[in-house]
């Protein structure tokens, strides 16, 4: 499991440099590899660091193997809801979100601070009600895969789904097949998830980590032993802690590599998108000394996370100078240039208005998790009901913000077709001139200011642009 920290300075918070050894510290206790900090000032709209840690994660195609640790909730924003929206978001991305201060989940947290905020004291009833029916391993919530909900609130057997959770074990601790492998084999035999869904690596690794297989009941940090009929044996379960754990310490630390393309490649077999995918391999010469070389290569995201798609992969430094040579005129026959309908005004006054009707979406989503969060506060929604309409609304959310991003940058640059000519010009220039002696992070925004997506084949190809 890696860990990335994410640090505000506020007052009377530690200075920054101890609150990264506090993080630093919590990485080595709990056996997680610290990949990343992020740092933003208390005061001000600058929320770079905030920013730069989602573009992080969204770049992570094992986000759901990431936690991200906090000093503690008002770490998150610079008011409860500013906190309250940021959590959701980090939800949304799949990773969890811990706090140094007592190692826990601050969602719990999060609500009785509304409630309290609000006035409602009912909500802290509910949950101390709630707690006294963890405590006899009454079932809150929806049961985990395997499991129903039976008449006196306790775990169920559900044995079609049982047959499947074991099934899972025995393909990764006797037949040694990776958490990859095992969901690609499960959808392959046609085997659903809880919701009807397909198998993923993160759905996977959730059941080889969880201990209510054991006949433990958790919530709420209560534990129960023995208050359900277990399905895994606590031998079995810990060979299989034991090896998710050794395969995260073999992996050698290693610098995030930049894949350029990142966000813009897209597979043209079944148009989802395609991320970049690092291996290291280590063989033994004859002479008994070590090598290793990495390899780095685009791959489709339905073939990484699910074994979907077949298995169409590009090396990246290849594709990645494919797609520059093509914007130079070396290929031109693969660059498309994407229409623009309407005379300069008329677009750039259809620019301005997709970026108010965003706004008013993005405030009309703030209103709905508002909603959700008072309902959740006044004992109306249940915790796990609250975190899931909270995860939908910030991931719509996510995505709404990425676009009118996109939009706001749109309406600066295109003011005039002039304009839109020469920021052409120049980028091309640089592409061609300067592309050498760029960062990785320069050559990845030159590349975003020109191509609007890249379709990749096995054998070719289409690059749109954005001018």
């Amino acid at each position: 499991m890696r860990a990335a920290g994410y640090f505000r300075e506020t007052s009377g918070s530690q200075p920054l440099a101890e609150q990264s050894r506090a993080f630093l510290d919590f990485c080595r206790q709990n056996g997680y590899e610290a990949a990343a900090t992020f740092l933003d000032p208390a005061a001000g709209d600058d929320c770079t660091g905030y920013r730069q840690l989602i573009e992080f994660l969204k770049q992570r195609p094992d986000r759901g193997f990431t936690v991200v640790v906090i000093p503690s909730l008002t770490s998150l924003g610079s008011d409860l809801w500013e906190a309250a929206r940021r959590y959701f978001q980090l939800a949304s991305l799949g990773v969890k979100v811990m706090c140094l201060e007592d190692g826990t989940d601050p969602e719990s947290t999060l609500l009785s601070l509304w409630a309290e905020k609000k006035g409602e004291r009912l909500g802290q009833k509910v949950q101390a009600a709630m707690r006294r029916k963890a405590v006899k391993g009454e079932v809150l919530g929806r049961p985990p895969f395997g499991y129903r909900v039976g008449p006196r609130r306790r775990l169920e057997i559900v044995p079609e789904e049982a047959a499947v959770v074991r099934y899972i074990f025995r393909l990764y601790l006797r037949d040694g097949l990776g958490i990859r492998l095992i969901a690609r084999r499960l959808n392959e035999e046609g085997m659903r998830t809880h919701r009807d869904g397909l198998w993923s690596m993160v759905t996977v690794r959730d059941i080889l980590r969880n201990r209510s297989y054991l006949g433990t009941y958790s919530r709420f940090g209560v534990r129960v032993p023995a208050s359900h009929p277990a399905l895994i044996s606590s031998d079995d379960f810990r060979r299989v802690q034991e090896r998710l754990s050794s395969r995260r310490q073999e992996k050698a630390k290693r610098q995030t590599s930049l894949f350029l393309l990142s966000g813009l490649a897209y597979c043209g077999y079944c148009d989802n998108k395609m991320i970049g995918v690092s291996r290291r391999q280590r063989w033994r010469r004859r002479d008994g000394s070590e090598k290793w070389a990495e390899y780095r290569y685009y791959q489709c995201e339905s073939r990484t996370n699910r074994s979907l798609c077949d298995y169409h992969t590009r090396r990246a430094a290849q594709l990645e100078e494919e797609v520059r040579q093509a914007l130079l005129g070396n290929n031109s026959s693969a660059v498309v240039a994407v229409p623009k309908a309407g005379d300069d005004a008329a677009l750039l006054k259809e620019a301005e208005a997709r970026c108010r009707r965003l706004r008013g979406r993005l405030r009309r989503l703030d209103k709905r998790l508002e909603e959700y969060m008072n309902e959740a506060a006044r004992g109306r929604l249940s915790g796990e009901r609250m975190r899931s309409l909270g995860v939908d609304v910030a991931a719509e959310g996510l995505s709404l913000e990425e676009s009118l991003a996109e939009a706001e940058r749109f309406v600066k640059q295109q003011a005039s077709a002039a304009e839109r000519q020469q920021q052409k010009e120049r980028a091309l220039a640089r592409l061609k001139d300067e592309w050498d002696h760029l960062a990785p992070l320069e050559q990845q925004s030159l590349l975003g200011e020109l191509v609007e997506r890249v379709v990749v084949w096995d054998d070719r190809i289409r690059v749109l642009l954005h001018l």
